[in-house]
């Protein structure tokens, strides 16, 4: 299931949505202009690399936050700003362009730090917006609950809409995660290496930290 748009409506234009769209999409067609080695640097440079941050935290801090406009591929790319242009607008509505901004990368950064407590010492690069927009989704479903989210499916040949409640399917985001991020850690301890993939304790941590935050942003403000 993929969302499409939010029937909710908002009272603002949601500008941050759109830069913070615009500027992940601006990072990743640079990172498309890069030849493989200067990629590898790229993210060397701005993506976290467990280890580094643990050997130097006070230098690499830096990328709790640049990691977040970092994408490994379209895909990626696209999943990400998807969810983020259909969720982002109706929180930032709420919250209020820079409070949004504010919370945005504070739950991307703290995200990160998610990831990384799992594997401090692994030299696997973490990058990506998943953790900042999981942090705009545990916003949503405690101020949206009730919400109604255009969704595509595809059944076989066959692609069609449905209306899906916003608990139902940001519910499903979540649970998978957690989900998949316990069997990467078992995977992890009968393997005894260190892998790639999806980062899903980044997700988590957003998610719950999203929660946690959106109140004192002025998620429940009576303004409106």
């Amino acid at each position: 299931m993929f969302p499409l748009y939010d029937e909710n409506q908002t009272r603002i234009t949601p500008y941050f949505t759109y830069g913070l769209i615009g500027m992940n999409v601006l990072v990743f067609l640079h990172e498309l202009s890069l030849s493989n080695r200067q990629l590898e640097q790229f993210f060397q440079l701005y993506a976290v690399i467990p280890q580094q941050l643990t050997t130097n935290f006070a230098y690499e801090w830096t990328t709790l936050f640049t990691s977040q406009f970092l994408h490994g591929g379209w895909w990626h790319l696209i999943s990400n700003m998807l969810f983020l242009w259909v969720f982002g607008n109706n929180v930032e509505d709420r919250l209020g362009h820079f409070k949004y901004l504010i919370f945005y990368l504070a739950c991307g950064a703290l995200a990160a730090m998610c990831q990384w407590l799992i594997g401090m010492y692994s030299e696997i690069p973490s990058l990506g917006a998943s953790g900042a927009i999981s942090g705009v989704l545990g916003a949503y479903i405690i101020r949206f609950p009730q919400a109604r989210i255009a969704t595509l499916i595809f059944l076989g040949f066959f692609v069609t809409t449905i209306s899906v409640p916003a608990l139902v399917l940001i519910g499903i985001f979540f649970i998978q995660n957690v989900i998949s991020g316990l069997a990467s850690l078992q995977a992890a301890a009968n393997m005894s290496v260190e892998s790639g993939g999806v980062a899903y304790w980044a997700h988590i941590g957003g998610f719950v930290f999203g929660m946690i935050l959106a109140p004192f942003f002025g998620l429940f403000r009576r303004d409106y």
